[in-house]
């Protein structure tokens, strides 16, 4: 298979007229009418060409515009990229991430080798350098991204590399950026791991491949380690949840635990935090089948558990000071004369009993069973993501994930490292209320509620399994999915919660670049 495209970023003290590069790539915002310093010099050596873009309304400074000008003898970059930036009084550090990014697909699709961001000059003071390198990291590797393993037509094909450097004549400022992008480049790195093993078909990616690629990743540190439950061990520790969903397919389930431990002489006495994904490798519905219309979607309805594996590799190549425990139940659910039934009771790891009525609401099962794990092994703050519900995608279209929990601290936490991170959450409820609707008259639960507030109930299900443990609950369903090609991404996974999970637990090791 194809690798994807190999980005290598760097930082470079250069005077911006005597930087080589195939392009070099500025910013401007749409409500400043003069142009900055960078921009004046760039316009002058350039007789003029920026204003005069400007002043034909050529381009206006939009968020997610661009514009290319062609060098001259006067500057050493064969071309200028102008990146709108939006309004400068509503820029955050998610302008920057997707500045970055705009410069990064334009680049892919233009076949360049190299190109040169200075971009950082637009904002003048208002952000951190080190926090406006990682940004600029992270949004790179986020649009170069392209899923093409199978493509075997090479034939004006794009590069297999970009490389990728962010650029002042200050070298104080350089080496401010340089702060910030070998966190953003892990992270990058990270998150284009875990779109890429989401995006493979069913017919790669089954839970007892994704099982060996959590082994694979564990052996690339020494300090993680990776254990995998088949159906057999699961059957022996009670775990009918996760056998229940994979009963109808020859592709058996697996429990995947991926345990990260820092070295010794980061070790802390914080909390064990566990992080769970729902993996279902392909996901027909079961015998409550779906509609066989984006059928093939369901593949990425393993992007929970791909998430944890990317955020963990994250972790320990950051080498956070954190005990890191990432819980990953796998299965295909797929329709057949094994498969289990609306009306059947299932008994969960934990010892409670689940009224089947729908076997189409499968990743709560799974994570009903994961949940209870994590919680045995004594994590201390719990937090689990998954595709879950459509009802999370009525509620908040594909803008926001829904955020649920059971610990107002955990919560505002997570809040706080979405706004970082540029993956937007949105706090719902998931209190009693929820929690009663999802009790049965012949067992303990069920796993449907009414037709109203499917994400909450889900969420008020899960509750259930987490005993006294602090928990979240990411619902990315609809965020999980970039369905077709933008000036920033192209179609297929997004990954999304690597960086969001990844920030947070940069945040609670005090790690802040």
């Amino acid at each position: 298979m194809k690798e994807i495209i190999d980005v290598g970023l760097k930082t470079r003290t250069v005077d911006l007229s005597k930087c080589k590069t195939e392009m070099l790539v500025a910013g401007l915002f749409s409500d400043v009418r003069a142009l900055d310093r960078t921009c004046r010099e760039l316009n002058r050596k350039l007789d003029g060409a920026i204003e005069k873009l400007i002043e034909l309304g050529d381009f206006k400074g939009k968020e997610e515009t661009g514009a290319v000008l062609y060098g001259n003898e006067r500057i050493g970059a064969r071309r200028v990229l102008l990146v709108g930036l939006g309004e400068k009084s509503k820029a955050t550090l998610d302008t920057v991430r997707r500045a970055a990014g705009a410069a990064a697909y334009k680049a892919v699709e233009m076949k360049l080798k190299t190109i040169s961001l200075m971009l950082h000059r637009a904002f003048g003071g208002r952000f951190d350098l080190a926090a406006m390198g990682q940004a600029c990291a992270e949004g790179v590797y986020f649009s170069s991204y392209r899923y093409d393993e199978f493509v075997t037509e090479d034939e004006n094909g794009r590069l297999g590399s970009l490389s990728v450097e962010l650029i002042d004549s200050d070298s104080a400022k350089t080496k401010g950026l340089s702060r910030g992008l070998l966190s953003g480049t892990i992270i990058g790195k990270a998150q284009s791991y875990a779109r890429t093993l989401t995006n493979r078909p069913g017919n790669v990616m089954n839970p007892a491949k994704l099982a060996a690629a959590a082994k694979k990743l564990a052996r690339s540190s020494e300090r993680l380690s990776c254990k995998v439950f088949d159906e057999k061990q699961l059957a022996a520790r009670g775990m009918g949840g996760l056998l229940a969903v994979g009963s109808g397919s020859q592709n058996k389930p697996r429990l995947i635990v991926l345990q990260y431990s820092p070295a010794a002489k980061l070790k802390s006495s914080g909390p064990t935090i566990g992080l769970v994904g729902k993996a279902i490798t392909f996901d027909s519905g079961g015998l409550s089948i779906k509609p066989s219309d984006r059928m093939d979607q369901m593949k990425l309805d393993k992007t929970g558990g791909l998430v944890v594996m990317g955020t963990i590799k994250a972790a320990a190549e950051l080498g956070l000071p954190l005990n890191i425990c990432g819980v990953i139940p796998a299965a295909e659910n797929l329709p057949s004369g094994t498969s289990y039934r609306p009306g059947d009771i299932v008994t969960t790891f934990s010892g409670k009993t689940v009224e089947v009525q729908n076997t189409d609401a499968e990743g709560r099962m799974i994570l009903c069973d994961a949940l209870s794990y994590a919680d045995k092994q004594g994590c201390d703050i719990i937090i689990d993501i998954a595709t879950l519900t459509g009802a999370c995608m009525v509620a908040l279209g594909k803008y926001k994930a829904g955020l649920m929990g059971n610990d107002d601290g955990l919560i505002k936490q997570l809040q706080k490292a979405s706004e970082q991170s540029g993956e937007k959450v949105w706090h719902m409820p998931s209190g009693d209320e929820y929690a009663k609707e999802m009790k049965s008259k012949i067992a303990d639960l069920k796993n449907t509620g009414s037709k109203w507030g499917g994400a909450c109930t889900a969420a008020a299900f899960l509750r259930q399994f987490v005993g006294q443990s602090k928990w979240a609950h990411l619902d990315i369903a609809g965020m999980d999915m970039l369905e077709e090609a933008a000036g920033l991404w192209t179609a297929g996974s997004s990954g999304f919660g690597v960086r969001l999970l990844t920030t947070y637990l940069m945040n609670l090791a005090g790690k802040k670049d």
